[in-house]
């Protein structure tokens, strides 16, 4: 598989940061136990300018975001110890870390998965595999801010 590698030049920005946070990095946490995956995700958010933490499963996903909140948190919903789904319920519920967009990945993609993720407080489902820049390009819009926060 070949997957288009973009400098991060060409995004408009260097270091992960929207226009105006140009001396902020954004966090990106990435929850994955398989180890290509999350490897490949979190190497090309990198080489991108996103500032990387990885988590293997629910639990230390969980405590990560607790202890030092990303500013999205991309979950695997298959995990050991804890799944996604749980985790996703836990980080939603807790005053600390709910508003965190989640942005649900699993390659189980059955009907209804992608409605019970978000029942589960997950803000965007995507389906696994997906190449890096197409979930680049979801965490950028994810993080873009609404134009109701912004002002004129």
């Amino acid at each position: 598989m070949t997957v288009p590698l973009t400098h991060p030049l060409d995004r408009g920005t260097t270091d992960g940061a929207e226009p105006g946070r140009a001396n902020e990095r954004r966090r990106v946490l990435v929850v994955d136990d398989f180890d290509d995956a999350r490897e490949m995700y979190a190497e090309y958010l990198e080489f991108v300018g996103f500032q990387v933490d990885v988590a293997r499963n629910g639990v230390e996903a969980v405590e990560k975001a607790q202890g030092a909140p990303p500013d999205i948190i991309l979950m695997d919903l298959s995990l050991p110890v804890m799944d996604g789904w749980e985790a996703t319920r836990r980080l939603k519920q807790d005053l600390r870390t709910r508003d965190i967009p989640v942005m649900a990945l699993s390659g189980h993609v059955l009907a209804g998965n992608a409605e019970q993720a978000r029942q589960a407080g997950a803000d965007e489902f995507i389906a696994k595999p997906c190449l890096p820049q197409e979930l680049e390009d979801r965490i950028r819009r994810m993080l873009k801010p609404s134009k109701s926060k912004t002002s004129p």
